[in-house]
């Protein structure tokens, strides 16, 4: 684990867009739990995360549609809230950073670190637009 100083600026970048933090593992089952849409950003201090993800995911927020709510772990410093936020990713090998799309707790999309570390923030930011588009888009009666 790193200083908790050190990572406080890398917190601060996602909640000060909205997003909030889960440092528990209860904390995250309540955020997750919560009906609709829900994305979960597994924050991280590399450097892939701090000049690909965290800016990506904040212009993505900017975007017309949005996840119904929005809520972040940190791997390497809340390891229980990672671990637990990593047990909605259906299987799938953890990463730091990700971004997941959860609806109603069940996992519908995600991006790994596979594909954040070989992108730019704007491609990021144009690709969770169009996931928010397809999974988070209100549908009219």
């Amino acid at each position: 684990m790193y200083p908790e100083i050190m990572v406080i600026p890398m917190r601060e970048e996602l909640t000060r867009a909205g997003i909030s933090e889960a440092r528990t593992a209860a904390e995250v089952d309540t955020a997750i739990s919560q009906p609709g849409t829900t994305m979960v950003v597994v924050n991280s201090i590399c450097g892939c995360a701090a000049g690909k993800m965290r800016p990506g995911v904040r212009l993505a927020l900017q975007h017309a549609t949005k996840p119904d709510h929005s809520v972040t772990v940190f791997a390497g410093q809340d390891r229980d809230a990672t671990e637990r936020a990593r047990s909605y990713f259906g299987g799938h090998p953890p990463t730091s950073p990700a971004i997941a799309i959860l609806r109603d707790g069940q996992l519908v999309y995600l991006m790994q670190r596979s594909a954040i570390e070989t992108s730019t923030a704007p491609a990021i930011a144009q690709e969770l637009s169009r996931a928010f588009d397809t999974y988070c888009a209100k549908t009219s009666a």
